[in-house]
């Protein structure tokens, strides 16, 4: 092996998620092994997870862990070298892994610095022989780590923070700086203080060695005020150690190869049946593009464009069907479109995965008009099937979907349609673009092989993070 890395988050696939971040965080482990680094995992034993506990190692024991004893278990499980840190007091509750029925867990901070405390002791110390030379946090739950090796000494290991979603930050008074084990010194506007109070994704921004977003555009906007969030001056000030990483997919689960109704790129005849199929499930009948959403139902993923954009879309040919939850107004939003457009318009309330392979293996186009998106899954989805992005100009969406122009379509490289700003006339424009894109058959099934054929798993990806721990080991 090259090198070791203990990578921290909050959520892993295959065991715990809540979204994009367990993803990335399942996946690095093997995507990086064939880059010849050995990255094990840091997790928190949530109540769902302790029973796995019985068939690990007790690799380590804290007695004063923020509140209670934290013992750390070590084993193989799923294909990935887990670390579960089992500490009742703080993560064996009902709920989900940030809230309760009453909203955020009261005590967030303790448990989330727990484990930046735990990564950082087992990063200085090593365990059970194994000893990183790169500490990897994620997001603000692990915000702590690389504070904690900065100011309670490092032993030679370097850090990196990668961040996920700058919108989620890890406040806390300030009044727990030193519960939070935190120097007092520190606590200066260039250091950890932020509006008055903590946060633990600055703690992080400002003592990691280095700082990764999840796509290169994205860590050019994080330093702008309309994506940066507060932070913006934090990340700009650090601009020479940021740099964006686009994340990938699973191309073994995401495949149209696999689905129930196979095709490729060579031979696409099996997407019309499954169009077919999918029109026959939601009672639909579209002469022109069937577009889908997927998705979050937030203004954050500017659901709240749809009802104005989709009249037009229908009566120009095209169809919809929505898959997603979220804001139970843009829920009652997308129902009212169905209602309105029998037989074009079709609405899921909730998740299904095999619905959404279904989904992306059926449609002709894949909407997603984020008002910003660190990276984005879905639109790679979209590629990976022939099923055409509709991207806002924002985030991971404009670094990974090469927009239909003259230029691009001359050149034969367009792969979807990017539209700006971010306002629902621009994606009115965007969507009578696609139906434009669509009448011309030769055209369409060029982009669709284009679409296939860009590169959307970890490989690339992988050897970015590889490259980049090579240049900070010591």
């Amino acid at each position: 092996m090259t090198g070791r890395v203990l990578s921290v988050a909050s959520e892993c696939v295959p065991f715990v998620k809540t979204g994009g971040l367990a993803d990335v965080v399942g996946a690095l482990p093997g995507a990086l092994a064939g880059a010849g680094w050995d990255m094990r995992v840091l997790i928190p034993a949530y109540r769902s997870l302790r029973g796995l506990t019985a068939g690990m190692d007790e690799v380590w024991f804290e007695p004063g862990l923020f509140g209670g004893a934290g013992r750390v278990f070590s084993g193989r499980v799923d294909g990935i070298d887990l670390l579960l840190l089992d500490a009742p007091h703080l993560f064996d509750r009902d709920g989900g892994l940030y809230n309760g029925p009453w909203g955020d867990w009261w005590d967030n901070p303790q448990r989330f610095a727990a484990l930046s405390w735990m990564a950082a002791r087992l990063a200085r110390e090593g365990v059970a022989g194994w000893r990183p030379d790169i500490l990897h946090a994620h997001d603000w739950q692990a915000g702590l780590a690389p504070a904690y090796l900065a100011y309670h000494g490092a032993e030679g290991v370097r850090s990196v923070l990668t961040v996920h979603n700058i919108a989620f930050q890890g406040w806390a008074p300030a009044s727990l700086l030193g519960e939070l084990r935190l120097p007092a010194e520190q606590y200066y506007p260039g250091g950890l203080e932020y509006y008055g109070g903590l946060s633990s994704l600055k703690a992080g921004l400002v003592t990691a060695d280095w700082i990764t977003t999840v796509s290169p555009n994205y860590a050019a906007e994080l330093m702008r005020p309309e994506f940066g969030m507060g932070l913006q001056g934090v990340i700009a000030a650090r601009a020479a150690r940021v740099s964006g990483i686009l994340n990938g997919i699973d191309t073994a689960i995401w495949s149209p190869e696999a689905e129930a109704v196979p095709y490729s790129a060579k031979a696409m005849a099996g997407k019309a049946t499954a169009r077919a199929a999918l029109c026959t499930e939601f009672d639909l009948s579209v002469p022109g593009p069937l577009a889908i959403v997927v998705s979050r139902l937030t203004d954050q993923k500017g659901i709240d464009l749809l009802p104005p954009s989709i009249p037009g879309f229908v009566e120009a040919g095209g169809g919809l069907i929505v898959l997603g939850s979220g804001d139970p107004a843009l829920e009652g939003a997308m129902r009212g479109l169905a209602q309105a457009h029998t037989g074009r318009v079709a609405v899921q309330i909730g998740y299904d995965e095999a619905l959404s392979h279904r989904l992306f293996s059926g449609a002709d186009a894949v909407l997603v008009p984020s008002r910003f998106e660190p990276c984005g899954l879905t639109q790679m989805y979209g590629l990976r099937y022939g099923t055409l992005p509709v991207v806002s100009a924002t985030g991971g969406l404009i670094d990974t979907v090469i927009g239909a122009t003259p230029a691009t379509l001359a050149a034969g490289v367009a792969t979807g349609v990017v539209f700006q700003p971010t306002d629902a006339m621009a994606l009115q424009q965007a969507l009578a673009r696609l139906v434009a894109l669509y009448a011309d058959k030769k055209l369409w099934a060029r982009m669709q092989k284009n679409a296939m054929a860009h590169p959307v798993g970890w490989q690339t990806s992988a050897s970015a993070y590889a490259a980049l721990y090579e240049g900070l080991r010591p």
